[in-house]
């Protein structure tokens, strides 16, 4: 499967950004799904996970009650509502595809799109 993140763009801190994540297959809604960012000069991180079926999700603490995951399987598109953002926020986010056991490694996901530049200034 092929996934295209969008959304990104430069806003002020305590602002919001909506991400989507368009899956190219319908095989999309068989697959628990998670976004990650990357910084500058920082490795990969895991910001959100969510089940096939929307039932269930994980948040890093970073972004626990401020970020919003969610996914439409009839439009095979995965999103992430971000707000009161931070500087700090400030990464390219990934979205991506679980196809392994551990939902907070990124190595059991695969599918990377190409990423989606989030930045918050101050």
């Amino acid at each position: 499967v092929q996934l295209q993140a969008s959304g990104g763009g430069l806003v002020q801190a305590g602002g919001s950004l909506r991400l989507s994540c368009a899956a190219s297959e319908a095989t999309f809604s068989n697959f628990d799904m998670g976004w990650f960012r990357q910084a500058a000069g920082k490795e990969r991180e895991l910001v959100a996970t969510i089940t096939w079926s929307g039932g269930s999700t994980h948040y890093a603490d970073s972004v626990k009650g401020r970020f919003t995951i969610s996914r439409d399987n009839a439009k095979n598109t995965l999103y992430l509502q971000m707000n009161s953002l931070k500087p700090e926020d400030t990464a390219v986010y990934y979205c991506a595809r679980r196809v392994g056991s551990t939902y907070y490694s990124k190595r059991s996901y695969d599918s990377w799109g190409q990423g989606t530049q989030v930045t918050v200034s101050s």
